[in-house]
């Protein structure tokens, strides 16, 4: 009998992709692999990671369906064995940006993932998995409200500890979040409004203003828009006219620009990641335009880029204790044990909050030989992060479970 490929997750791919290998070469290995042996899930479930590494959504989402036809729960054992604690992480079918890639900031560890994907309908209809914690792993909460909800409630009794309850994670919903933290001390975040595509028209029109105290220029993205897709900064009411002729979708997140460049004209935009209200330094872009992503704001080609978040990350404490009411402020209000932040400082010294949510990627797999600073600081947040689930499971011994194996009803 052919032993079942490995369960790669996220990892692997994104190594390959950031280090400029040929993913592409990697896809049709997995692919020539799985017409030699159709029965293998892990083995297509790799290969629609790939093929999302690759832009080629459909096509990947595709063949996830078909690996979660075949199984829902997919495994990456820890690399020291015996593994000291059993993560289990309820994931939903979804492209890269769907679910907590923590197999990015845990991988070569002691500890077991277990990737259970929810089932339509019926979210916990298999046995569930022996586990020492639990994550709730799911985002994209503009899509995922009800099933947010159901689990709220399946899970408020779980006999192990819940990382992320799911009533907390309904808080990242952009306009939920820039509402809860509107007063917050310390934070800027204009307030996010709803807006449906007929009145984006009117005001297109001129038929009607923006709504609200909004002036132009505004920013507008799709609701459900990862990543900066379709995000535009708009300066008139023929601007929307035009995106709105470029752009589909029937609902979209309207709120106000805010120029937060520095006195030198450059944007720049932190990642930090807060683990049990603890705040830790994941990156730093420098850009000359204001949507800045890291994979495009010149790090890799600007060495004076790379000394600017060398520095940012050596001085991070300096940086959390500046801001140390408005970082308190977001862990308390939106509530998530484990989460990130996309955030700038603004002119005036305070925190510029874009987004805060819990599947950003956190990961240490920049070329060392060009970011020999980031292993460091991203090992501090590997450690925090495993230091958490420990403290949580002290009083759980591994593999004392009561109820395991059965269904969540």
């Amino acid at each position: 009998m052919q032993t079942e490929t490995p369960f790669r997750g996220i990892a692997p791919f994104l190594r390959l992709s950031i280090a400029g290998g040929d993913l592409q070469a990697a896809a049709q290995e997995l692919l020539e692999q799985a017409k030699r042996d159709a029965d293998d899930a892990n083995l297509w479930m790799n290969l629609s990671i790939a093929m999302l590494c690759l832009g080629q959504r459909d096509l990947g989402l595709s063949i996830q369906h078909q690996a979660l036809e075949m199984k829902r729960i997919y495994r990456i054992p820890a690399t020291e064995q015996p593994a000291r604690l059993r993560l289990l992480m309820l994931m939903q079918p979804g492209d890269l940006s769907a679910n907590t890639p923590l197999e990015c900031l845990l991988e070569n560890g002691d500890i077991d993932l277990v990737f259970y994907y929810l089932s339509p309908g019926d979210p916990l209809a298999l046995p569930i998995p022996e586990h020492d914690a639990l994550i709730v792993a799911i985002g994209k909460v503009e899509h995922n409200g009800e099933l947010l909800e159901s689990l709220a409630q399946t899970l408020a009794n779980w006999p192990r500890p819940v990382i992320n309850l799911p009533q907390r994670i309904l808080a990242t919903e952009r306009s939920v979040a820039s509402a809860l933290l509107q007063d917050a001390p310390g934070v800027v975040i204009p307030p996010t409004l709803h807006v449906s595509r007929p009145a984006l028209r009117e005001i297109a029109q001129g038929d009607v203003g923006l709504p609200g105290d909004l002036v132009f220029p505004v920013t507008l993205r799709p609701v459900g828009s990862q990543a900066g897709r379709d995000l535009a900064r708009l300066a008139s009411p023929a601007e929307i006219a035009a995106y709105l002729d470029r752009v589909d979708g029937e609902a979209f997140f309207l709120s106000r620009f805010v120029d937060y460049s520095g006195a030198d004209g450059l944007f720049r935009k932190f990642r930090i990641a807060l683990i049990d209200g603890a705040a830790y330094a994941c990156h730093m872009a420098v850009s000359s335009h204001w949507m800045v992503h890291y994979v495009n704001a010149g790090m890799y080609e600007d060495a004076g880029k790379r000394e600017e978040e060398a520095a940012f990350m050596a001085n991070f404490d300096d940086f959390a204790q500046r801001h140390r009411a408005a970082l308190d402020a977001v862990h308390r209000r939106i509530g998530l044990d484990y989460s990130c932040i996309d955030c700038a400082e603004t002119p005036d010294g305070r925190l510029q909050i874009f987004e805060t949510d819990h599947v950003m990627v956190v990961h240490a797999m920049d070329p060392e030989d060009m970011f020999p600073y980031k292993p460091f600081h991203i090992e501090k947040a590997r450690r925090a992060f495993r230091d958490y689930l420990f403290r949580l499971t002290a009083g759980h011994p591994l593999h004392d479970q009561p109820g395991t194996g059965q269904k969540a009803h």
